[in-house]
């Protein structure tokens, strides 16, 4: 029970610093506001998806970019936590240390399906299908994608010392991951080297199980939706156990 107290502890101070910063909140609709009307409206034009204007096609992708960019951005609290000392009390205590990743991996995940569900009301604006049971469908899949990058951002961020150091690789994981998803094109129109390449990137499949739900076909050309779902329960199940030893190794 003691436990489970500290994991909830962990959580719900993790939710209660998202939700206190407003910055966060309003960058949450603002940045897919850019990408859907600016980008996408742009590209509408000389961009062809069949069977969906390209808005509707981005908008399960963005979403996904949204999930992927706020999940490494949180994960610097670890480096936050060990500068201010919060970290080295929670170290000492008798929680475990698999517990005390279990309970910051949780909280930060809260914050990242914020982040990602806010973005479901500007489905209506682009004309893109959208209901409660599309949108309950496409919560579990989310799910699926923010436990594994939220275990990469606090991963990176258990071995990193230095702000400046994380920053740089959240840079580099965060674009070849969203530009190699086929969040901003279909991957079955690509060069084939191309396209073997997006099929090592976890969040491709992310994309397209959540493309699936919510437009109703696979577009990678390849995977079937129980296909991405196996891929992201390997990929959780692998992160999970990756980040709970690297947080082991925290000083």
């Amino acid at each position: 029970m003691s436990e489970l107290r500290g994991i909830y502890t962990l959580w719900l101070r993790e939710v209660k610093k998202f939700v206190r910063e407003r910055s966060r909140l309003v960058n949450a609709f603002v940045q897919p506001l850019l990408w859907l009307f600016i980008f996408g409206t742009g590209m509408r034009f000389s961009a062809t998806v069949p069977g969906v204007n390209y808005q509707q096609f981005i908008f399960p992708g963005l979403v996904c970019q949204a999930m992927l960019f706020t999940a490494m951005f949180l994960g610097i609290s670890v480096i936050w936590d060990r500068e201010f000392g919060f970290l080295k009390e929670i170290l000492v205590s008798p929680m475990s240390r698999s517990s005390i990743f279990c309970g910051k991996m949780l909280g930060v995940s809260t914050d990242v399906m914020i982040q990602g569900v806010v973005i479901f009301p500007f489905a209506f604006l682009i004309g893109a299908q959208m209901n409660v049971g599309i949108f309950l469908l496409s919560l579990p899949v989310m799910l699926l994608i923010t436990f594994g990058l939220v275990c990469i951002g606090l991963t990176f961020a258990s071995l990193m010392k230095s702000f400046e150091g994380f920053g740089l690789i959240q840079t580099f994981i965060n674009m070849p991951m969203f530009f190699l998803s086929g969040a901003l094109f279909p991957l079955n129109n690509v060069p084939q080297w191309l396209q073997v390449v997006s099929l090592v990137n976890p969040l491709t499949y992310g994309v397209d199980a959540l493309r699936t739900v919510m437009i109703g076909q696979s577009w990678t050309g390849i995977a079937p939706i129980s296909v991405d779902i196996a891929v992201l329960l390997v990929f959780d199940v692998v992160m999970f156990t990756v980040g709970t030893w690297a947080f082991s190794r925290t000083e």
